[in-house]
């Protein structure tokens, strides 16, 4: 039998996560993994559907397998199979549909013709926890160390397709690091849905997660993914300021600064909350990159509303913003409030936001300029390396294959297309 497969993944690091495990499974059972632009017997399709737009993605992908391979078998997984099996299976060149419920049996499902074209759905079950992390040529590893979410936010589908908050233990995912860590990998990113709660299923909780990550007596960085403003503490602040091991990189979502949207989203937390941990944390560590989500056009935000938000977040000391145009979401209360926002001006109000995020960005690395860090190197490229700083500046510097995934000191000089160049101090 020809056995070739190819993945492809949408959305968040979390899912990066599950479809390198999956993939592993795959590889270990004797299939070739190839690339997706390559042609392979069977895909696997692992989305998102945070988005109006990345359930159109979805479509495109699946349109442009059955053109170059209109005998492929395709695989559809993820948190728009969790949310719409029937839709997607409905979708031309689709032969099985598979749950996050599901996703760890990808594999037998694959290999089980009696249930492979069809839809292998269930609900998710709250105890259950398909550990994963990324592996492969990645100089940095995604651990899934959390799922589920227990937040009621007006404007989300992700507790619908992913279900309740849970975790692997403490114990577990020190070991899952350890395994990791001996593979050769420099820098381990926490990820999950609302990795803030991790503990919730175990009687355990984030803080102690950090602590036990720290005493691993092993050279590598760790990096933390996103954290809700409202679960990350003072005590989790100061800890991560004085980490060896946590790098000076958080992202914190905001999604509005208005604080009327923010009670119509039912988000947990005030703005001069959030105000105040980034206050904090500059305080605590003038370096460190801090990004945020904001989405933008929520229901019933007026031209105030958005004022008020950008407002806010030029009065803080911010690095980047992700910008999100909000999309109705089925299933949610937002689809049903009053006032909806008109496409153009979500488009209008989403564009002064990522012209501002350029700006703020630049500013940032402009900041970091002669001052010494250190990069992990994850690829070469016609003589330069390309790779993160430990606050999550990507820099450029001349190089050799050879220190593809090491960590080096660097000075960072200038700066070209929205990266530092840098030289090399040892």
């Amino acid at each position: 039998m020809n056995n070739k497969v190819a993945f492809y993944t949408l959305g968040c690091k979390l899912n990066f996560s599950e479809t390198s495990t999956i993939a592993r499974e795959f590889i270990e059972n004797g299939y070739q993994k190839v690339s997706f632009e390559d042609n392979a017997n069977f895909y696997v399709l692992n989305t998102c559907t945070v988005t109006e737009n990345a359930n159109k993605e979805c479509r495109k992908i699946i349109n442009k397998i059955r053109k170059k391979n209109s005998n492929a078998h395709i695989l559809v997984t993820g948190c728009y199979a969790q949310l719409k099996p029937k839709e997607i299976l409905s979708i031309p060149g689709v032969n099985t549909v598979v749950s996050n419920s599901n996703k760890q049996n990808i594999f037998k499902i694959l290999n089980n013709e009696s249930i492979q074209n069809d839809i292998c759905y269930s609900e998710i079950d709250s105890k259950s926890f398909f550990k994963s992390y990324s592996s492969s040529d990645r100089t940095r590893s995604f651990l899934k160390i959390q799922d589920g979410c227990d937040y009621k936010c007006t404007f989300c589908t992700i507790p619908m397709a992913r279900g309740a908050s849970r975790n692997q233990s403490i114990i577990d995912t020190v070991a899952q690091a350890k395994k990791i860590i001996n593979s050769g990998v420099n820098e381990i990113v926490l990820t999950g849905v609302n990795i803030g709660d991790f503990g919730n299923s175990t009687d355990e909780n984030f803080f102690d997660l950090l602590k036990a990550l720290e005493k691993i007596n092993m050279e590598f960085r760790i990096r933390i993914s996103s954290i809700e403003p409202n679960l990350l503490t003072k005590k989790i602040i100061d800890f991560i300021c004085s980490s060896n091991k946590i790098v000076p990189h958080l992202h914190i979502p905001l999604q509005s600064g208005s604080k009327k949207i923010l009670k119509l989203m039912k988000r947990r937390y005030s703005t001069s909350k959030y105000f105040d941990r980034i206050s904090y944390l500059k305080k605590k560590s003038p370096d460190m990159c801090i990004g945020a989500d904001v989405i933008v056009g929520f229901p019933g935000e007026e031209e105030d509303d958005f004022s008020e938000t950008y407002d806010f977040i030029k009065s803080m000391d911010l690095s980047y913003l992700h910008v999100f145009s909000y999309s109705n979401r089925d299933n949610t209360e937002s689809i049903n409030m009053l006032n909806q926002n008109d496409p153009q001006t979500i488009k209008k109000r989403s564009k002064i936001l990522r012209n501002y995020s350029q700006k703020i960005n630049f500013k940032f690395i402009k900041s970091q300029l002669f001052k010494n860090k250190n990069v992990l190197f994850e690829t070469y490229k016609d003589g330069h390396l390309y790779g993160l700083t430990e606050n999550y500046i990507k820099s450029k510097i001349p190089g050799s294959q050879k220190h593809v995934n090491k960590i080096s000191e660097i000075q960072l000089v200038d700066i070209e297309n929205n990266q530092a160049i840098g030289r090399v101090i040892n």
